[in-house]
């Protein structure tokens, strides 16, 4: 059996088949014995690669398309999420709306995690010829500060993961008006990523890793693991309303989330843009950068 540690941004309903992986035995027929663990704040998955006591970090590929090409080297080598699961919740409305309607609006946007929410929705704003700027954002707090804040009164939406944007309309708080998994296209959200200098001494590992969370895809999407699912949800969110998150499960299953650990080429190049159009990055890293041409992900 051999071990890998690994290092995630959060303890996420997105990252699912990792834990169905985990509680399901996939790691073990892979002959893995994994360990994760989820930091607070999420840039100690850095602080982890770099002591060693991650061998890999779990995160948006943002942060490695953020630092192509400087002295910290990372390498991406499969991906968890291909989809983005996210949301905007509106206080006054009857139904969807396009992206044009945030326009002189006040938006809520969780940054304490990550970039992404705010710059993907950014990104899609400009996509559809549309400027960001014509939205007051509040940004760079974490989610529940700004559900707090939100159910308090401040804003007029807010941008969500689908458990917290139905519990938001569940309590009749708000509705669901954009859903960036239907509208957002194929986008490689979170990643996992080694120090490069370790990718070889790895290799095997991350192989089985990646195969196994392929094999748990899979099963996900295909209906074949509901009891690992009730476990992992029972045990990691034991105070959420069951329904509400097996109702998410099932959105991002049937949304395309897990469908591949195969990073699609042209979408990561999109996001990198996204990026490079935000002045986030100073140029637009290829995926064969950020994988220094290895095979990312393998098909499931």
């Amino acid at each position: 059996m051999k071990s890998l540690n690994i290092s995630a941004t959060a303890n996420g309903l997105n990252y699912l088949p990792e834990y169905v992986a985990d509680v399901g035995g996939i790691f073990a027929a892979n002959g893995l014995s994994v360990t994760a663990t989820a930091c607070d704040p999420w840039t100690g998955v850095l602080d982890d690669l770099d002591s060693g006591a991650a061998d890999l970090a779990l995160g948006g590929l943002w942060v490695p398309g953020m630092y192509a090409g400087m002295d910290r080297r990372v390498t991406v080598v499969g991906q968890l999420n291909h989809r983005f699961p996210m949301t905007i919740v509106a206080r006054h409305a009857a139904g969807p709306v396009g992206l044009d309607g945030l326009a002189g609006r006040v938006v809520l946007a969780p940054g304490a995690g990550g970039s992404a929410p705010f710059e993907f929705t950014a990104g899609l704003i400009r996509e559809a010829g549309l400027d960001p700027a014509a939205t007051r954002w509040v940004r760079d707090l974490s989610t529940a500060m700004l559900i707090e804040l939100y159910r308090g009164g401040l804003g007029d939406a807010i941008i969500l993961d689908l458990l917290s944007a139905k519990e938001l309309v569940a309590a009749g708080e708000g509705t669901i008006v954009f859903s960036h998994l239907d509208a957002g296209g194929v986008m490689p959200n979170s990643v996992y990523y080694c120090r490069t200098d370790r990718a070889d001494e790895l290799a095997d590992r991350i192989a089985r890793f990646v195969e196994a969370i392929a094999v748990s895809m899979e099963r996900i999407t295909s209906g074949a693991a509901t009891a690992e699912i009730d476990t992992v949800l029972a045990a990691r969110w034991p105070d959420r309303n069951p329904a509400l998150l097996r109702q998410a499960v099932d959105e991002m299953a049937r949304g395309g989330v897990w469908d591949t650990t195969v990073i699609d080429a042209g979408a990561s190049g999109r996001w990198m843009r996204i990026l490079a159009d935000a002045g986030l990055i100073t140029r637009a890293p290829s995926l064969d950068e950020l994988s220094g041409t290895r095979t990312v992900g393998t098909a499931s």
